[in-house]
């Protein structure tokens, strides 16, 4: 069976949290985006090398989740080049044998807008900012600096900008706890399930 699950959304807001879940429950593969871009950023060098020549050793680099490497993803996934590169491997990801929940910032627009679940998940920037405080400490005032920073860098690139698909479901988080975020989720791809 083929099927995907576009996850997207900004950072913090509990997608990969809800991805990791989702393909757990029905069995599916699960691809963290985010991690390819993270990792090309932390490589140095070349961007679009970088991502041409990305192996799975790149992709077990213990400092991808730092605060750092977001930012170096956000940097270098504005550039056309890496996208290009990265694309093929997450359409092909995406559409393998047994299913797939992918979570990013275009998924669900770019990189697979014929996936049979869409989802878009958000919280406000306060929310997410404390959140990732929470996560890696720090300056509070300057974790929400840096999430709006990024917000409008992901935003506002000409190529593939972060934007719920028109046909995805919206789950916004901040007043939710992790089981009902979730659950709002599998229940979204439970019902389309039953319909395939």
């Amino acid at each position: 069976m083929i099927f995907t699950v576009a996850i997207d959304g900004p950072a913090a807001a509990g997608k990969g949290t809800i991805s990791r879940a989702v393909a757990d429950r029905f069995g599916f593969r699960h691809l963290d985006t985010g991690l390819l871009y993270r990792a090309v950023g932390m490589k140095g060098g070349d961007p679009g090398e970088a991502a041409r020549s990305l192996t799975p050793e790149d992709l077990g680099r213990g400092d991808l989740r730092t605060l750092e490497a977001g930012q170096a993803a956000s940097r270098v996934a504005a550039l056309p080049e890496v996208r290009a590169a990265l694309v093929e491997f997450q359409r092909r990801f995406a559409r393998g044998e047994g299913g797939a929940v992918l979570d990013g910032r275009d998924i669900g627009t770019v990189i697979c807008p014929e996936a049979e679940v869409k989802l878009y998940v958000t919280a406000s920037p306060e929310v997410r900012a404390h959140r990732r405080w929470l996560e890696l400490g720090g300056d509070e005032a300057q974790v929400l600096a840096e999430v709006r920073e990024r917000d409008a860098r992901d935003m506002g690139r000409a190529d593939a900008p972060l934007r719920p698909a028109s046909d995805a479901v919206l789950i916004d988080t901040s007043r939710m706890t992790i089981d009902e975020a979730v659950a709002a989720a599998v229940a979204v791809v439970e019902a389309r399930l039953v319909g395939t």
